[in-house]
């Protein structure tokens, strides 16, 4: 029997269904980096070429996020859902079978396109058929995430070591066969009031001036953090001025046109623009800081690669742990006691990462402790981030998920490359980090301000 908006939902099938799609794209975007010698081998070419293979994903991953949103707000949530999930599993075929290192650069960029769609639909499809349980079913998304990120490693080690780096493609295909079937027979179709927005054209302007802005912003900071001569930095300032110029007159495009690819009161308006802002700093910097963990741990301590990259898995921990009480107690505490003690934690956290240890503590307990605190810090925000900007305009809730991870994506981005091209232009890397975590736990203090300016919320929503 087909499925109508009016179809009682299944709650926790549906929300096994959205949830094993952001577990296969989480574990994605951390997998391929354990496959990337073995794939570098396997296609004869060079490792700048291979490490594109991640490169081309968060290009495509970025470029798509606003663009999922507003095609799920114009064609649905559902069919942009099923698209999404047709798209990645297909691209993974391919990105298995791709016999030269370009086809599968072009085929990463397609599957992360695909991959875009994820969490802007699945976030619209509880807000559409969840009701006054949204709230907490949204907030459970921050716990899906760091598992992601924990286990795709090891399942990236488990295939390159025991099969082959094709595997790590290959894995998404039955589950991606899986997602898609279920997802055609549990998830209702969006309510009446969606299918009222298919009349509307699509901005074209809008989307190419915004994608043209982020394609080469991401390219300037990613340049930036090589090693280049004074003179080999013009290109990157340049391509840096041409994204700001782009990014300006897309501002000024969707403040003319009666129908902006995306509202402006989203991005900038009262209540949403301290909450885009938040994101970028208390959650995006976050994500780029605990990238650099394990380079410190070996660059300051000497610790070796299998160990430092465990790190991450206390951090992982800690925010898996932490995102669930807070998805209990938020109703209770709202939004900005979390953000208040998530933010203290996190600031405890920097502090003990640029300290070296004390009481005779080795360097790795010591540093597994500070990246526990980081992860604690975050999972403690994540739900009242999430549903902060959420609930101003649950209407057009798959463009606010998507500028929420277009927020991360570019906090992450940001502080990745200007921390790398410090890195790149100083010697001692340990040291150098150590000054790092000093400055972030010093903007972080600097920014707890803002959590006055989020909207406060208790209850459902």
């Amino acid at each position: 029997m087909p499925l109508t908006a009016a179809t009682p939902v299944r709650r926790n099938t549906v929300f096994v269904i959205v949830g094993a799609a952001l577990l296969m794209m989480s574990i994605d975007s951390t997998i391929v980096a354990t496959a990337l010698d073995a794939l570098q081998q396997g296609l004869h070419t060079s490792i700048n070429l291979a490490g594109w293979t991640m490169t081309a994903y968060s290009f495509g991953f970025v470029l798509m996020l606003p663009i999922s949103g507003k095609l799920a707000e114009r064609f649905g949530r559902r069919q942009v859902f099923l698209a999404s999930t047709a798209v990645f599993t297909l691209a993974s075929l391919g990105c298995g079978t791709a016999d030269n290192i370009y086809l599968l650069i072009l085929l990463r960029a397609v599957q992360a396109a695909g991959g875009a769609g994820f969490t802007p639909t699945a976030t619209g499809i509880i807000v559409d058929h969840f009701g006054p349980a949204r709230d907490r079913y949204v907030s459970l998304f921050g716990s899906v995430f760091p598992i992601g990120a924990m286990i795709g490693p090891i399942f990236g080690g488990y295939f390159v070591g025991y099969w082959s780096w094709r595997d790590v493609f290959y894995v998404n295909v039955p589950i991606g066969l899986i997602i898609f079937l279920f997802a055609w027979r549990f998830i209702p179709y969006d309510p009446p009031r969606r299918a009222n927005r298919s009349s509307k054209s699509m901005d074209i302007t809008g989307v190419a001036l915004l994608g043209c802005g982020l394609l080469a912003g991401m390219l300037a900071v990613s340049t930036l953090g090589e090693k280049l001569p004074a003179e080999g930095l013009w290109p990157s300032l340049a391509l840096l001025l041409f994204a700001c110029g782009m990014i300006a007159a897309f501002f000024g495009h969707i403040r003319r046109t009666d129908t902006p690819f995306i509202a402006p009161r989203l991005i900038y308006g009262r209540d949403f623009g301290a909450v885009n802002l938040v994101n970028m700093l208390y959650s995006g910097v976050v994500i780029g800081v605990l990238a650099l963990i394990p380079l410190y741990a070996m660059s300051r301590y000497d610790i070796g690669v299998l160990q430092s990259g465990t790190l991450l898995s206390a951090q992982g921990l800690a925010t898996f742990i932490c995102s669930l009480a807070a998805v209990a107690l938020l109703r209770r505490t709202g939004y900005r006691l979390p953000l208040y003690l998530g933010s203290v934690v996190t600031i405890m956290g920097f502090v003990l990462l640029a300290l070296p240890p004390i009481w005779g503590i080795s360097p790795y307990v010591w540093l597994a402790f500070a990246a526990f605190l980081v992860g604690a810090g975050s999972g403690a925000i994540n739900p009242a981030t999430r549903n902060a900007g959420l609930q101003l305009a649950p209407e057009s809730s798959s463009m606010l998920a998507a500028l929420r991870s277009l927020s991360l994506q570019i906090g992450s981005i940001a502080t990745i490359s200007i921390v790398t091209a410090i890195l790149s232009r100083r010697g001692d890397t340990g040291q150098t980090l150590a000054w790092v975590f000093a400055f972030l736990a010093v903007l972080r203090v600097l920014a707890m301000p803002l959590v006055r300016r989020i909207p406060e919320q208790r209850g459902a929503w």
